[in-house]
């Protein structure tokens, strides 16, 4: 397999973070991107700027909220599906699915659940159960498969800066917690979590109280794969150096490298 670099990237707002996502596709130069959080409509969605800069889109949008893309470098995405299979009538733009260089690459976004208890966090478990339901056919596929993006849910403490302060949070609930696990035992690889089994690694780290100064961040943006993929995974990582970038997201893009030289 020829080396093929994966990244997730939760944007928070595409229209106002366009020059930093501009900035980090040039010096990464990533060749797949899931984007999440776009809060913008598939009519304001920046695609001449982005095939300007070398990559195709696929994007699914919504107005002020939400919305996804993949973006390749020197292709285009082909469409495999828009939205889950089970969630036809969600009007919330959350799932999107291509076919990039000889793999399947599924970018998600899955709901913050928030407040919990109460509809929010409902939404959030049945919208994983569909998550979890489709995976299972993903999985076994012969051919690479990347489930990658903003899964809104903490996997153990260890992937936290301090889980008393987050306790009644939906991003560590036991009900969170258990649906990726769930999702985990079907066979699929959580990269960063797999190479690094003893670093505690963030992806996200909110505006308050200057947790990105301090380091006090959260582990919730994931890239899952299947056998077919992790056999073939190099490397893993997080580019956290955007994160201090003006204007930047509070989350940071992270990244796989499947085939080529690296970690085995």
């Amino acid at each position: 397999m020829k080396r093929l670099k994966i990244a997730t990237f939760n944007i928070n707002g595409i229209r106002a973070r366009l020059p930093n996502l501009l900035v980090w596709l040039e010096r990464e130069r990533p060749d797949v991107v899931c984007l999440q959080e776009l809060k913008a409509p598939d009519s304001a969605f920046p695609a001449a700027e982005l095939e300007a800069a070398g990559y195709g889109c696929l994007h699914l949008g919504q107005a002020s909220w939400n919305g996804v893309a993949i973006l390749a470098r020197d292709s285009e995405p082909l469409a495999i599906r828009k939205g889950l299979p089970g969630m036809e009538a969600d009007p919330q733009a959350r799932y999107l699915e291509a076919a990039v260089q000889g793999t399947v690459v599924a970018c998600l976004y899955l709901p913050n659940g928030n407040p919990q208890p109460g509809p929010k966090f409902d939404y959030k478990l049945a919208w994983f159960e569909a998550l979890i339901k489709h995976a299972h056919t993903l999985h076994d596929s012969e051919h690479p498969v990347v489930l990658a993006g903003d899964f809104n849910v903490v996997p153990t403490d260890f992937d936290i800066y301090s889980p008393r302060s987050w306790q009644k949070d939906a991003l560590l609930q036991p009900e969170s917690r258990e649906c990726f696990a769930r999702l985990l035992t079907q066979g699929w690889t959580d990269a960063l979590r797999h190479l690094y089994p003893d670093e505690q690694v963030f992806t996200f780290w909110d505006y308050f109280r200057q947790h990105w100064q301090k380091n006090s961040g959260l582990r919730i943006d994931h890239l899952l794969l299947n056998p077919a993929a992790s056999r073939f995974l190099k490397n893993a990582g997080v580019d956290a150096w955007v994160r201090n970038e003006d204007h930047a997201s509070d989350h940071a893009p992270t990244w796989i490298q499947l085939g080529g030289r690296g970690k085995a």
